[in-house]
């Protein structure tokens, strides 16, 4: 768990994908690096491990990648 703020990343509509988001919130790069770091399950959601870049996330869920924590949030 990251011990700073959760980041608020403001989104259009109901849910992002978890690669798109962590463009979105500057964690990551480009998608490359986005599928690079999923795929090698460095990125946890709600605490758990996903490995699927195309997993759907919603307000709510915090997203954890390298010591940062951010959620989508409705903008």
């Amino acid at each position: 768990m990251s011990d700073g703020p959760v980041q608020q990343v403001p989104i259009r509509d109901g849910s992002i994908r978890l690669g798109q988001l962590l463009k979105l919130g500057n964690l990551v790069q480009d998608g490359a690096m986005a599928r690079m770091v999923v795929e090698n399950g460095e990125v946890t959601v709600d605490g758990e491990t996903v490995m699927r870049r195309g997993t759907q996330i919603r307000p709510g869920q915090v997203v954890e990648y390298a010591g940062q924590a951010i959620t989508p949030t409705h903008g």
